[in-house]
This record gives structure tokens, sequence and C-alpha cells, in this order.
């Protein structure tokens, strides 16, 4: 499926003839751009975006769900707004899902591999080029499969480290670890 919904972005919406976003610019007089050529990181953010922000926001949403509404209509009894109901009651309360959110997004987002490849094949130059696409080329376009098992093997250790980090990060902000 990612393979498809980037397939999808590549030759439907960001296309410099067909593509949606071109269609659209041209109805408000906007030349055709040739937006993976020419914007290939934003391209690419693009669709990670639109690929990833449903999962992120289905975490936010598990924690708009665990809020306790008792303590929304106490604010609002005690003459508090919408804006002060949200600063003081609804972000404090979605911190830990935010984290959350924030944590499993950059793991994702590093792992990525197949809209890269699909959209840009980490160029133009090594514009996109991410840790996965790097030795993906070491293997299958430099023959070197020593070097990329030894990039992929300190990869994984730099996860196992930075992800142990950040999870004693996030308990220690939240009060959970100690």
């Amino acid at each position: 499926m990612p393979i498809i919904g980037a397939l999808a972005w590549k030759y439907t919406v960001l296309s410099p003839i067909f593509g949606v976003v071109n269609w659209i610019a041209r109805q408000f007089g906007s030349a055709p751009t040739d937006w993976i050529g020419m914007h290939p990181v934003m391209s690419v953010v693009a669709v990670l975006v639109w690929r990833w922000a449903p999962f992120m926001m289905i975490i936010i949403l598990a924690g708009l769900q665990a809020l306790d509404d008792s303590q929304r209509e106490a604010a609002r009894m005690d003459g508090a707004g919408q804006w002060a109901e949200t600063r003081y009651i609804v972000l404090p309360h979605l911190k830990r899902y935010l984290q959350l959110s924030a944590l499993l997004g950059s793991i994702f987002i590093v792992n990525e591999f197949d809209v890269i490849f699909m959209l840009t094949q980490g160029g133009p130059g090594t514009a996109t080029t991410n840790v996965p696409f790097l030795i993906y080329q070491s293997v299958f376009y430099g023959f070197d499969i020593g070097h990329a098992a030894a990039m992929a093997v300190i990869i994984v250790i730099g996860t196992i480290i930075v992800v142990t980090y950040l999870l004693k990060l996030l308990g220690s902000l939240t009060g959970d670890l100690d």
C-alpha cells in the first residue's frame, strides 16, 4: 500500500502534466511545475505527512477520548473560556499522547524507504537520500554487501540507543519512569 500511495501521488497529484496540484494552479493562472523534480524534499514530505497524519490523529483522538469531561465542565463553571480550557486542561492532558506521536513518528520517518524509492530515487543528487536508501544503494548499486550490513548494524544499535534515551525522557517528563 505505501508503494501504491507513492505512485498515486507521483502520477495523479504531483504530475507536471496531469497532476491535480498543477490543474488547481492552472485555474489560478500559474504555470505547471514539476513538483518532484523542482521540489523533491517538499514532495516527499507531503506524501509522508499524508501517509502518517491519520495514525497520529488516532493517537491524539485516543487522548481526547481519555480526557474526563468533568474537569472541562468544572473549568467552564469557574468561568474559563475556550482558550483557557484548551491551554490549561486539554493540552497538558494530551502531552503524553503528543510525545508518543513524536517518538513513533520520528522512528517511522527515519525508516522510510518506499516513498523515496518510488518518487525520487534519492535524488536529485542525494537531496532525499536517507539511511535505508543509502544501504539499498550500497547493496544493489555498489555490490558492497559487507559495508551495507555494517551500516545496518550500526543504524540498529544507534536506533536502540536513541529510542532508549527518548523513552527515558518521555517517562521522566510524564513521571512514569524513575
